[in-house]
This record gives structure tokens, sequence and C-alpha cells, in this order.
């Protein structure tokens, strides 16, 4: 097998976490800035935290440099271990753990996330699933705010630790929307899309990933991440 390199996104492909990153954004938001509406005008599907809290900022004309951010960014930190911990309908998409057993400790195989949250941000949020100890490495929104560069910086890690040139290795991205195809394609990456998000299959068919289905459980899911 190809030394091989699989990033995970977070939202919409490994959980569902019924809101609670979006309502300690707004809270952070309201800490901040006196505005909890900051973010209403557009989706967090695919976005960086570090997007989101850009764009939230320009969107109630407040200072949007990087140190307001960061300061936004660590009110958030602050709000979302408690939302996590208190959402109700939180929970692992189908296929998952079965996915994960499937990859765990092949040789050759490197298991990391390719997320927009923040690396805190994301150990926070699978760890009320027990899955934060399955992946050895990642590329965060914490590193970039742009996605491709995230990705990027991900499967530089993942071929560290396989001994590997990044360039020897397969890159494979699994994530739930546009962004994340478009991302993966960026970096030269093959991409499994599922539709565990708000994207249809046939929506995100359109973007051309090499494979998409409903869910990892789906049939052939598991061999196209290997």
């Amino acid at each position: 097998m190809q030394p091989t390199i699989l990033l995970f996104d977070i939202d919409g492909t490994l959980i569902s976490s019924d809101g609670a990153g979006r309502r300690a954004v707004e809270r952070a938001f309201l800490i901040r800035t006196g505005r909890a509406d900051a973010c209403t005008s557009f989706s967090f599907a695919g976005m960086t935290d570090r997007a989101i809290a850009r764009r939230g900022l320009e969107a109630v004309g407040a200072r949007a440099d990087e140190a307001a951010i960061d300061e936004l960014l660590a009110a958030y930190l602050g709000f979302l271990e408690e939302s996590v911990r208190v959402a109700e309908n939180y929970r692992l998409h189908d296929g998952i753990v079965a996915a994960l057993d499937h990859v765990a400790g092949r040789a050759g195989c490197a298991v990391g996330l390719g997320t927009g949250n923040l690396a805190a941000g994301a150990r926070i949020k699978l760890g009320r699933v027990g899955i934060a100890d399955r992946f050895a490495f990642g590329g965060f929104g914490s590193d970039a705010e742009d996605r491709t560069e995230l990705l990027r910086i991900g499967a530089e890690r993942g071929a560290a630790l396989l001994g590997h040139a990044r360039e020897a290795c397969r890159v494979v991205v699994i994530g739930d929307t546009p962004r994340d195809v478009e991302a993966g394609h960026a970096i030269g990456a093959e991409v499994v899309a599922v539709a565990t998000g708000p994207f249809t299959v046939e929506e995100l068919r359109t973007y051309g990933p090499r494979f998409v289905y409903p869910d990892l459980a789906a049939a052939g899911a598991l061999g196209a991440l290997l």
C-alpha cells in the first residue's frame, strides 16, 4: 500500500454537535461586541474558526485585526466546553467508529484531522464522543485561516509521522462540504465526501470528489479510505 495520510473533517463529518459550536461563538460575540447576531447572515459549513471570527467582526463593524480575532476566539473556547457538555443531540455519525477501527494500526497509514476548528476546540468536541485520542496529528484552524493551507500543514505532519516525503504519500481528505472538496483538490488530495452534513450526495458530486457516500457506513466507503 502506498503511504497514506487520512485527514478527517470534524463538524458534519465525524460528528453532529447540535449547534454547540455556533452557540459558543454567539456568546463570544455577545461578550466581545455586544452583538449575538454577528454570524446570522452566513453558514459555518466548511469555514475555519478564524474565518468565522473575521467575517462576524466585519459584519458588525467591529475591529477585525489579528488581535481582535484572537480575543474573540479565546472567549469562544471559554464557552465551548460547557456548550458541548450540555448539547442534547450530540452524536457520532454512522460508520465513524467502524472506519477508525478499519484504519487503526495499519502500517503506512497516518490518521489525522483536517479541520477548521482550533486544535483546542477539536479536542473539546471529539472528547465528548470519546475519539479525541484516535487522531495522532492534524491541520487545524489554529494553524491557518485558509482551509487549503491547514490541509497542507496536516498532510506534511502526516508524512513526517510516516517518515516519507509528502510527495510520496497518498493524501485522502474526508469531508462533508464543497469547501472540503475544493481544498482537498487544491493540495492534490483525493477526496471522500460524505452527505452527513448540510449537502446531499448529488450536491457534493458536482464538485468532483473521487468518492461520495451517504455516510461512512455505506457499501464501499471503508475500501475507499485505503
